[in-house]
This record gives structure tokens, sequence and C-alpha cells, in this order.
């Protein structure tokens, strides 16, 4: 996570929800790779919803990326991969949403955060997450760290 901070600290970044609201952007290829990033989060929930979640993951992640779950230490690089294949996921879906997104300035590294729901037979578990993405040498935005919180309360929407 500290190696996320310095490098996203380390970036000018340019900030703004991905709700209806709009920020005024100083720079159209910046906003036009942000929502590429954004674009590739919300494709990776629609693959998780339809392909299960550990084929979305395993589609997204990053070769040197890193999961931080409850109970574990950091999982780093190839065991983030194996820790993945070994999950079950055919009792559940999972999706996501994301809240809001920053880029840095060179448009290659930013994050997406929001809010995810793990749907059951009978029961909806929500929670937080957060995703650092990096965009590859093929073009193509893959996360390099995902983390997440459970639980969620009800919260009024801002108006």
């Amino acid at each position: 996570m500290l190696t996320a901070a310095v490098l996203l600290t380390g970036c000018e970044l340019n900030r703004r929800k991905t709700n209806e609201r709009t920020v005024e952007r100083n720079d159209a290829d910046t906003e036009m790779a942000m929502q590429e990033m954004v674009d590739a989060d919300k494709a990776f929930s629609d693959a998780s919803a339809k392909n299960g979640m550990k084929k979305a993951f395993l589609e997204y992640i990053a070769d040197d990326a890193v999961l931080l779950r409850p109970g574990f230490l950091p999982i780093v690089e190839g065991d983030a991969i194996q820790f993945l294949n070994a999950q079950e996921d055919t009792s559940f879906t999972m999706t996501w949403e994301p809240k809001g997104a920053d880029i840095s300035a060179s448009k290659d590294m930013g994050f997406t955060y929001g809010v995810y729901a793990v749907k059951t037979k009978d029961t909806v578990l929500k929670g937080t997450y957060l995703s650092i993405w990096k965009k590859q040498k093929d073009g193509k935005w893959k996360f390099v760290l995902d983390t997440g919180n459970q639980g969620v309360g009800e919260k009024k929407e801002e108006e």
C-alpha cells in the first residue's frame, strides 16, 4: 500500500467522481484516459457477473499485482494468481460499481473506488473497494492492487 501511495502522491492527479456531477477538466486526453480506466473497471465487474469472480480477476490482474485481503499478509505477484485460482465462486455473484476515480498526469496509472455487492441465493452483502490500475504495454488497463472492506451501512445518497 505504501508503494501505491508513493506512486500516486508523486503524480499530479485529476480527481473526479464518476456520478453525473462533472468537474472541469484541463485536458481532454486525461479525461479520455480516465474514462478508459473507469470503463475497464466496469467491464471487470460485468465479466465477474457473466463469467464468475475468479475468471474475471484472472483476466484483469497484472502480473505484478498485490491483493490485500482480511486475515492475510499482502498477496504478491504469482501468489496472488495462486490465491485467485484457489477461490470457489460458484455459490455467489460479485459485482461492483465505481463511485470515483483519479489518474496520474502521465495517464498510465490511477485508481477507482466504489461499492461492491456479493449476492448469494438469499443474501446480499455490500462493501467498499479500491483498485489501483496500470495501463499495460498493449494498451489494456489491469489492476496492480486490489483491496476491499466488508460491510456498508445504508447511506442517503448525496443530493
